[in-house]
């Protein structure tokens, strides 16, 4: 079936606005259109210890398997085999100090192997933190120690930069560099723990638009339509 450019376009607009109402409910999303977009960001709360919220046009820094680095809005983490992980599987980024160079987070391998990694969170500065238990040999006595695997790093962009991709996470434009730093350093504000980002979107406002660009597609059909039956009908005049 042919469609006009018109009609093509059309659709596509119906597209982009099913996409926006289908990503309202993930966490951390931004709509392809602003005019679906809440004013501000929301959370709520969890009582998951690894699940954190970042302050607005602040990003966790993400890597995926095959090296690439991404920045997403959805502090909803995991441990992975000890390893901090996003939502998405990726790796969580941060520092061991303030002066380290960006790395994977995770426990120590010993203290994993061994179970003795318990009580796991992030706090406010984005340390990632557990509860080191031992028992001496010699005496029998127990011991909780508390150990910080690293910092989670954050990074923040120049006024009006959008990422490329859709959901909660995406990649830098070309010719963009982040500015990277910690939770509470001066520059970036503190997390806000035990809290899950909601999404950007606006629901009721999606579903107009999705509705509104049904209704035009169909204007357009029609008049597409209407147009066809009279060009029809001169030529069977014609004839």
């Amino acid at each position: 079936m042919f469609l006009s450019p018109a009609l093509g376009a059309a659709l596509d607009r119906i597209a982009e606005r099913a996409a926006d109402l289908r990503r309202a409910y993930t966490p951390g999303a931004v709509p392809a259109n602003d005019d679906v977009a809440l004013a501000s960001p929301s959370s709520e709360f969890t009582l998951d210890p690894l699940a954190t919220v970042p302050s607005e046009n602040e990003y966790f820094i993400v890597r995926g398997d095959d090296g690439s680095t991404a920045y997403d809005r959805d502090g909803a983490f995991r441990l992975e085999a000890g390893r901090l992980v996003a939502e998405s599987g990726k790796a969580v980024l941060g520092r061991s100090n303030p002066d380290a160079p960006l790395t994977e987070l995770h426990v120590d391998p010993v203290d994993a192997a061994l179970g003795r990694a318990a009580n796991v969170r992030v706090e406010r500065d984005g340390s990632l933190v557990y509860d080191r238990r031992a028992i001496d040999p010699r005496t029998g006595l127990a011991s909780v120690h508390r150990v910080v695997a690293g910092r989670i790093a954050l990074a923040r962009f120049p006024a009006g930069t959008r990422l490329v991709g859709l959901g909660s996470e995406g990649s830098a434009p070309n010719g963009v560099a982040a500015h990277v730093g910690l939770p509470g350093d001066g520059t970036f504000t503190a997390l806000q723990p035990h809290r899950r980002q909601r999404s950007r979107i606006d629901v009721d406002e999606s579903v107009a638009k999705l509705k509104e660009a049904y209704l035009a597609f169909d204007a357009l059909q029609a008049a597409h339509g209407a147009k066809g039956r009279t060009a029809k009908t001169a030529m069977d005049l014609l004839k």
